[in-house]
């Protein structure tokens, strides 16, 4: 029987139904030599500092840092998870194959690893490595498994940014709730939320300190193009003086001496990656990071964009091809993608160009 994880109910689902692991099970589908179950996400976490020496549930200055000789993995302390993990520690122990599903990126690789480490997985591992959930992608890239070793660096890129992530958290912020929490308050330090913090509280200082100053400029409006004078700005108490020099060639001819045309091309800007798309949705409809993320991910799930959690702005060789058949779905634009349709060359063209490019990476298929 093979085994397929994917990270989440609804992409389980998808692969099942094109498996044909038609029959519902308590936490999978099974059927067609296939049983398909999910991970909820991170069922899996690195240890407490505590969970590795009972020392450690105080939190002293002489014993820091915590340094763990070799970090441990547990089973987050949650009684869904908990049975999960279980249905899936249970359905590797009798897989002829394991066929990893989890999301194309750093972070759903480390997701997988952790539970094949946890369950103590042996099984011949398999990699689904997948952009969309469409019907054709999920079938194609079932065709095309690789090998989990293929994927072996990037689960050890995840697993050393959480790593970092956990010796800076643990030690900084026991360090200064020590030093500087008074007894009263947990002060949490990490490596994302500090640093992004200070920087919205040195720009509310720099707001909180600046402060406004008259100036005047010397103008004029001709056939409705304004024209500034090629001088420094006139401080609020050199008004006076901008007023006597304005007073000198106001009635003096106005006179163009020459005009320059240049030609510019703009390119047409890059696909969203999720920060980006993050931005623009905060200015255009004051969405927050997570209702963005959140919205992203629904439309993920329902097929009408790429995997949005990575920092690519390209995307993947094999959707190139592809284009001019999302471009003839688009129903509701055919006015706009009919003179693209028409050039066939355009699309030689395009992928001539992005066919070298060695980029496994995804990201979102909206376009700005």
């Amino acid at each position: 029987m093979k085994v397929c994880i994917a990270e989440k109910p609804s992409v389980a689902k998808e692969i099942a139904e094109i498996v044909g692991a038609k029959q519902r099970k308590d936490g999978y589908y099974e059927g067609n030599g296939y049983q398909v179950t999910w991970s909820f996400g991170h069922l899996c976490e690195l240890k407490e500092p505590h969970e590795y020496d009972s020392a450690y549930r105080q939190w002293n200055l002489n014993m820091l840092p915590i340094l763990p000789q070799k970090f441990g993995i547990k089973v987050k302390n949650d009684k869904g998870i908990e049975k999960q993990f279980n249905t899936i520690s249970t359905l590797f122990e009798n897989a002829s194959e394991v066929i990893n599903c989890g999301d194309a990126g750093q972070e759903g690789e480390l997701i997988q690893r952790w539970i094949f480490s946890k369950t103590n997985c042996k099984k011949p591992l398999k990699r689904l490595w997948i952009s969309s959930l469409t019907e054709e992608a999920i079938r194609e890239g079932f065709t095309k498994l690789k090998d989990g070793k293929e994927y072996e660096s990037l689960y050890f890129a995840g697993y050393s940014r959480a790593a970092a992530d956990w010796l800076l958290g643990m030690n900084a912020t026991r360090l200064f709730t020590i030093k500087y929490g008074n007894g009263k308050q947990v002060l949490s330090i990490g490596r994302v939320q500090t640093p992004t913090l200070a920087m919205i509280v040195n720009r509310q200082l720099e707001i909180n300190a600046f402060r406004s100053a008259v100036f005047f400029e010397l103008k004029t409006k001709y056939r409705d193009v304004v024209f500034n004078a090629q001088l420094d700005r006139f401080q609020g108490d050199e008004k006076q003086k901008a007023e006597e020099l304005l007073n000198t060639i106001k009635e003096e001819l106005f006179l163009i001496t020459s005009v320059e045309i240049k030609k510019g091309k703009e390119t047409s800007p890059r696909l969203f990656d999720l920060t980006s798309l993050q931005v623009e949705c905060n200015k255009k409809f004051a969405y927050s990071a997570e209702d963005t993320l959140k919205v992203i991910q629904n439309l993920y799930e329902k097929k009408l964009v790429t995997y949005p959690r990575v920092d690519t702005t390209y995307l993947p060789n094999d959707l190139y091809p592809k284009i001019p058949g999302v471009l003839k779905n688009m129903v509701n634009y055919q006015s706009l993608v009919k003179p693209l349709l028409e050039n066939e060359g355009v699309w030689k063209r395009i992928y001539g160009r992005r066919g070298g490019r060695k980029n496994a990476n995804i990201t979102c298929v909206c376009g700005r």
